[in-house]
């Protein structure tokens, strides 16, 4: 059985899928939730996936895929792209992604943008994979709103925008990602993007720090020097 991991993070694209969790719940759509029947048959679904019943598992996906629920066929890209299916596709993990991306699926676009930016289906497109990152952003996916803020930030397939990038890594930050709380707290120190504001540069400093972060508590220790010297 492939490890079930219930938080991606910032895996690059051949990484999510060997180790992304089947959905089983609706949490991840930006789209209507399930019907209870619907819900039910998607997590015995699931349930047989995990049991190792993987044929079973895969025709239970299918049925669903065919009256278009975007989990089931993201369940399938997901078989196909492990080598899963009696014949793995990567063209038709691809048809699945974008189906299910197009329902609404958030990690299915996300998916896509990595996909898309790094070439794993075959080919590669920047453009498209930061519609989809963009996308996927909007709708909530931590992930896909770095990947958005960095590409603004160094001007990758977008013109280069600070401002822009401020606002994704925030949106970032305020979710928990560590990464993006330490650039946001460097963004408020140097004014990149932002009025520069040393107290807003400490408090994300402080956030990332206490999450974690190796050269958090260090930055704090100069911006507090910093606003001793001279009111920011």
């Amino acid at each position: 059985m492939p490890t079930i991991y219930t938080s991606p993070a910032r895996l690059r694209f051949h990484e999510l899928a060997a180790a992304l969790l089947l959905a089983a719940a609706s949490a991840v759509l930006a789209a209507p939730p399930l019907s209870p029947a619907l819900q039910g048959a998607l997590d015995l679904a699931v349930l047989d996936y995990e049991s190792g019943r993987i044929d079973s598992a895969r025709l239970a996906f299918d049925k669903l895929a065919r009256s278009g629920m975007p989990a089931a066929q993201f369940n399938l890209a997901v078989m196909h792209l492990r080598g899963e299916m009696p014949k793995p596709d990567l063209a038709e993990a691809e048809r699945l992604l974008k189906r299910a991306a197009d329902g609404g699926f958030v990690t299915a676009q996300f998916m896509l943008g990595q996909a898309l930016e790094t070439g794993q289906l075959g080919k590669r497109d920047l453009a498209q994979a930061l519609r989809w990152y963009e996308l996927a952003a909007v709708n909530g996916s931590v992930e896909a709103q770095v990947e958005l803020a960095t590409a603004y930030y160094l001007g990758r397939g977008k013109p280069k925008d600070a401002s822009q990038a401020v606002r994704w890594y925030r949106e970032a930050a305020k979710s928990g990602d560590v990464g993006a709380q330490y650039l946001l707290a460097s963004l408020y120190e140097q004014g990149d993007g932002v009025e520069r504001d040393l107290r807003l540069a400490r408090y994300w400093y402080d956030i990332a720090a206490k999450n974690g972060d190796d050269a958090a508590p260090g930055k704090l220790i100069e911006v507090d020097a910093k606003l001793t010297a001279k009111p920011a």
